[in-house]
């Protein structure tokens, strides 16, 4: 795994316009054509392996929980405690998530967390990077990319389809002034179009709840079966409509055990299940069970926020509204460093995509602090 620097091209902005990738210049400089990770085929099986590994291992930990019913401390109510439990005794279908991993090529990858409801980063991992690589010259021209992340969505969908008796109409909703969340979805609903799916999709202040017949609706006053929601779990239960899940016929994708696997919390309960496990760091939710220096999260948080981390002399403290519902305890263990095209130390978290229950392929973010925030930037990669 080495970070190498290659010419952008002359119309990069223009090229990424032109397939819907419209934030690709958010915060002035999101997108990195200047530069790309490049791995070797067995860095790539290794990744591929321990992204399914650990995919098993969470529906193991999501078992044990539903199992003991160990939730109050996981911050988790009889509420949501009751759909999780329905959604996942019907083991409902579980489109995408995303692992963040600290790899460095050389050393077993460590999980430092699972986007598992609503990842973003999405559309440029999956179409961008890809456009990206069409384009290389030279070394790169017969290079390879981790990266069936479209086709497997396409799978998916299309067994999504499958499973109805009837017409599969699939509504799809995220917050529309969030460009960044708006075009992932949009881009997940133009794969179910693919897939042969009937689709609409509204911001999701948009969504209605008739009272008369115990439905949610849309615009259009059609009801929802079926919603994929860009929108967290835990934002829907705390919310006035949030009280009417539990009554209401829709079937949401991502279903609702993702609340559990995408609570921070559940890094402590992979940890006494899998003690030691190479892919693992020591986590819990006592500060004094763990030796040495560990990383401070919440249990829900997004991009990095109310993040402190003590790493040596260096601390880091990141701000936001999160919190209230507890913390973690994770062993610091350090992102691999690498020195940018202007002589300047950035740190690379890997990206790790599962779809349906099988590794798709990674993405790359990079920062300059060993807290991977909103301001991350995402750099392609290929293999050769």
């Amino acid at each position: 795994m080495k970070r190498i620097q290659v010419t952008p091209r002359p119309n990069w902005q223009d090229e990424m316009s032109r397939i819907g990738f419209d934030y690709h210049s958010i915060d002035g400089n999101y997108w990195q054509e200047d530069a790309c990770y490049l791995f070797d085929e067995q860095e790539i099986d290794t990744l591929e392996s321990t992204t399914e590994t650990l995919h098993a291992m969470y529906m193991q930990a999501v078992g044990q929980v539903v199992k003991s019913g160990d939730y109050a401390r996981l911050g988790i109510n009889d509420t949501a405690a009751t759909l999780i439990e329905r959604s996942f005794a019907r083991q409902e279908m579980s489109l995408y998530g995303r692992f963040d991993l600290c790899f460095d090529g050389k050393n077993p990858p460590k999980l430092y967390e699972y986007n598992a409801d609503t990842p973003t980063s999405l559309f440029e991992a999956s179409v961008a990077q890809w456009y990206w690589l069409q384009a290389q010259t030279g070394e790169l021209a017969n290079a390879d990319q981790f990266n069936s992340i479209h086709e497997r969505l396409l799978v998916q969908f299309g067994a999504l389809k499958a499973q109805s008796l009837g017409e599969f109409f699939l509504h799809f909703t995220a917050v529309s002034r969030s460009d960044e969340d708006r075009i992932t979805t949009q881009y997940l609903q133009d794969v179910a179009i693919q897939a042969g799916l009937a689709t609409d999709y509204l911001d999701i202040g948009a969504i209605g709840w008739r009272q008369s017949d115990l439905n949610f609706t849309d615009t259009q006053d059609r009801v929802i079966r079926h919603l994929f929601k860009l929108y967290p779990w835990e934002w829907l239960l705390a919310e006035e409509f949030g009280q009417h899940i539990a009554s209401s016929q829709t079937n949401f994708i991502e279903p609702a055990y993702k609340l559990l696997m995408s609570n921070k919390a559940l890094l402590a309960v992979l940890w006494e299940m899998f003690p030691n496990h190479p892919n693992l760091l020591p986590a819990s939710l006592n500060p004094n069970e763990l030796s040495g220096q560990a990383v401070k999260k919440p249990f829900f948080s997004r991009e990095g926020a109310n993040i402190h981390l003590q790493y040596g002399n260096t601390t880091l403290n990141t701000t936001g509204d999160y919190g209230n519902e507890g913390f973690v305890y994770q062993a610091t263990h350090p992102l691999p460093a690498f020195t940018n095209n202007h002589g300047q130390t950035v740190y690379a978290v890997i990206g790790s995509w599962i779809v349906g229950n099988g590794a798709a392929g990674i993405g790359v973010r990079e920062d300059d602090t060993l807290i991977t925030k909103d301001t991350s930037l995402f750099v392609p990669h290929a293999f050769l």
